[in-house]
């Protein structure tokens, strides 16, 4: 039996448990409230996300204590919001990680660092580039839960850690699949986000799906041109783990990214939209790491830079998306 530390008590981590376990792993299961982690061990169900999911507590161990949790396992998967990565990990020891394989399920950057979180992973416990992997896709955690056709990709320079982790993952409602582009899969993930939530934005503002359309097919020119800059090597964007993952985040009505955006775009401060959705949106994080990036890269990146005008500069949504869509073709 496979042993995963999972940690992180959101819907993807919700989601990602449900699979591994009734896969036939264990999973320690680490959640920062005390008070889910007792819900969870008397009714088998996430009080906070897809609360319909019951889990097998043979397999499932909730706890609060990180370190417990971490110590024993073959595998660790990430899948907490990308702001907590480092105060979280910063709680471990630095050689408790030593020989474990890490799973990165966070579509984000570590803020302040504007570093990818395998990156940061690596940094702080020495490890290895074989010992990292990242999960990609078009996968929203609700379908996952509903048992919808799914489909991922594992991102790893080690073509052996991919693809055993893909083995933990499928089964008759998930296809999964193993990639080496780790850097390209991972800055995609975070950038789909930022399209997503500028998308957004445009439909608060009254733009429809013509416009969104037309977003999306520049953002991929977008994301093309910002990788090629970053990690540059042979990649084809029109894969399900690139282009795929954008396309769901940008039209789902799951996508917290894109309703977080048409928040802003309908007036709410970014405060107040990101207390009513009680969620992270990564995308809001992501956009001023990648901005910052892009000092220094220096690449045409005007959807990014519309969504760093408005979320950052206070620009008002309905004059930048005018500015925006004279330089959209």
């Amino acid at each position: 039996m496979e042993k995963i530390a999972m940690l992180g008590g959101g819907s993807w981590a919700t989601a990602l448990t449900k699979i591994l376990s009734e896969n036939g792993a264990r999973v320690d299961w680490w959640l920062r409230s005390k008070d889910d982690v007792q819900h969870l061990l008397r009714t088998r169900h996430n009080p906070r996300y897809l609360s319909a999911v019951q889990f097998d507590l043979n397999r499932v161990y909730p706890t609060t204590d990180l370190t417990d949790a971490v110590e024993e396992a073959d595998w660790l998967v990430l899948a907490v919001p990308a702001a907590y990565v480092q105060p979280v990990l910063d709680k471990l020891d630095r050689d408790l990680l030593k020989h474990k394989k890490v799973i990165s399920a966070i579509k984000g950057m570590i803020p302040g660092k504007n570093q990818l979180v395998t990156d940061y992973v690596a940094e702080r416990f020495k490890l290895g580039r074989h010992q990292l992997g990242v999960i990609a896709g078009p996968c929203h955690a609700e379908e996952v839960a509903l048992e919808k056709q799914s489909y991922l990709t594992i991102g790893s320079p080690d073509a052996g850690l991919a693809l055993e982790f893909c083995e933990l993952l499928r089964n008759r409602y998930v296809r999964a699949y193993p990639a080496q582009d780790l850097d390209g899969i991972e800055y995609c993930a975070v950038m789909k986000n930022i399209i997503a939530l500028t998308g957004g934005i445009a439909h608060g503002v009254g733009y429809g799906d013509n416009f969104l359309a037309v977003l999306v097919s520049n953002a991929v020119q977008e994301i093309r041109r910002f990788l090629q800059a970053i990690s540059p090597q042979p990649r084809d964007l029109s894969a399900s783990a690139y282009l795929g993952d954008l396309l769901v985040t940008a039209y789902s009505q799951f996508s917290r990214n894109r309703t977080f955006g048409s928040m802003v775009g309908r007036g709410y401060s970014v405060k107040s939209a990101q207390l009513e959705m009680n969620m992270v949106a990564e995308g809001y994080f992501a956009v001023k790491s990648i901005h910052e990036l892009n000092k220094k890269l220096k690449v045409n990146m005007p959807i990014t830079e519309a969504a760093y005008n408005i979320l950052y500069e206070r620009i008002s949504p309905a004059v930048e998306m005018e500015l925006l869509k004279e330089k959209l073709r």
